[in-house]
């Protein structure tokens, strides 16, 4: 047999093997031992996260000769069948192909035959949300009176376009996303298995991208590996997959120094390199996202190894949420531009400038205790105090520059205040006034 690509290679037999989806493989485990199976059955989730796998483990404990039981022995004829995908009692349909109700009632006629070996013929349908009105109709009469001898195991990854009457008669079992750090530990027993060196930051940037799919993982580490010849590194990694990762840290170093020629001249780095530009700019938005999680302490929210957390958190000490916070938004909307402006370029250049020219930011409360301190002043200096008709009295008159005596009254401003102090309150809001209209 020629190369079998690690998706396949390394797919799991058994409930064991399986990873993330605990969950899962207890509930059919206790549901085989217990005999509680079930006519049909519902996986839902993301793509690449096991559920055709799972689907075949079932059909494969059902079937063995030892069974029903958990554990397959995997070496019977029936096991050995349905890991070859050639079992006469597992069929699989793909849905998006087979989506008429002429397709349905050929399997309605079929179903009704007994197993030829196993105990019982399953019928795994992948991207069953994919059947017509016609076909979801057809195929509810038979899981109304199923025979006893048939299960239906059904794969999608868009449950909510499945009929009611379907989704009601099935035991719907949701998969869940792959966790980064299975993701990781994962690729790392395999490399270790294939005799493959690797460095950690590589591995980390294959985890990142696969996005929770554990077979979109490895489809990505097969490609680096026929790239790498055998020792996978990031910059290796970030050259076969077109990636700009290495260009983001000193562009986002160049704005946070506000050093705007800096931060420009690293993103025509990125342009003239051919990297994408929406990529980039995602790029960029998600290191702004970790040092902001960094800094409010939320380490585990962020797929990175622990070397680049505590480097993120030593980078983010001097600044502010807010600043983070605005920065972040800046990179949004101009990623919003790019979807439909024509000149991409212009869009990400606008905002780099935009975000190294940007002014600290105050908090509101500093911004109120500030406000109340003028109000104060402002209070203190414009209202005259209550006082008595001095005009009668003797010695309350001061001499004139015209040498006529002139009255002085007790509410003005004392005569040898100095004239920055009496505008102490107007000069603090001029100061203030860019950071709150901003």
């Amino acid at each position: 047999m020629g190369y079998q690509v690690l998706a396949r290679k390394w797919r799991p037999t058994t409930f064991k093997d399986l990873i993330g989806q605990e969950h899962i493989s207890r509930t059919l485990v206790n549901a085989i031992k217990m005999g509680r199976i079930a006519h049909a059955y519902l996986f839902s989730g993301i793509r690449g996260v096991g559920k055709t796998t799972v689907a075949r483990i079932l059909a494969r404990s059902l079937n063995c000769q030892d069974g029903p039981t958990p554990e397959p022995c995997l070496a019977c004829q029936s096991c050995r069948e349905i890991g070859e995908g050639i079992s006469p009692d597992v069929i699989e349909i793909d849905g998006a192909s087979n989506t008429g109700v002429d397709n349905i009632r050929d399997l309605q006629e079929k179903a009704m035959y007994a197993p030829l070996r196993g105990r019982y013929k399953v019928y795994i349908i992948d991207e069953i949300h994919m059947l017509s009105t016609a076909a979801f109709n057809a195929l509810l009469k038979i899981l109304e009176e199923p025979p006893p001898h048939i299960i239906f195991i059904f794969a999608t990854t868009e449950p909510h376009k499945i009929p009611a009457t379907i989704h009601s008669r099935c035991q719907h079992l949701q998969f869940r996303r792959m966790a980064y750090r299975e993701i990781m530990d994962h690729l790392k027993w395999i490399l270790d298995q294939e005799g493959i060196k690797y460095d950690i930051e590589g591995i980390s940037l294959i985890g990142r991208l696969a996005e929770g799919s554990m077979r979109d993982a490895l489809s990505l580490l097969d490609q680096v590996i026929s790239y790498t010849e055998g020792n996978i590194s990031r910059e290796d990694v970030e050259s076969i997959l077109g990636l700009a990762d290495m260009k983001i840290e000193p562009f986002v170093a160049s704005i946070i120094h506000k050093d705007p020629q800096g931060a420009l001249n690293g993103l025509y780095e990125v342009i003239n390199g051919g990297y994408d530009l929406k990529q980039f700019c995602l790029g960029v938005i998600e290191y702004l996202r970790n040092l902001l999680l960094v800094k409010l302490g939320l380490f585990e929210a962020i797929d990175l190894t622990e070397d680049k957390k505590k480097d993120l958190h030593r980078k983010g000490e001097d600044i502010s949420t807010e600043t983070l916070q605005r920065w972040i938004r800046i990179f949004q909307e101009a990623l919003e531009e790019l979807r439909w402006f024509p000149y991409p370029q212009f869009s990400l250049e606008m905002a780099t400038i935009k975000a190294t020219h940007i002014r600290p930011v105050r908090s509101i409360d500093e911004i109120m205790e500030t406000l109340r301190g003028l109000e104060k002043n402002f209070a203190r200096y414009s209202t005259p105090p209550a006082h008595k008709d001095i005009s009668r009295q003797e010695g309350s008159t001061t001499p004139s520059p015209c040498g006529k005596d002139k009255k002085k009254s007790k509410g003005d401003p004392p005569a040898n205040l100095e004239p920055e102090k009496r505008s102490t309150g107007i000069s603090h809001l001029a100061d203030i006034w860019p950071s709150i209209i901003e």
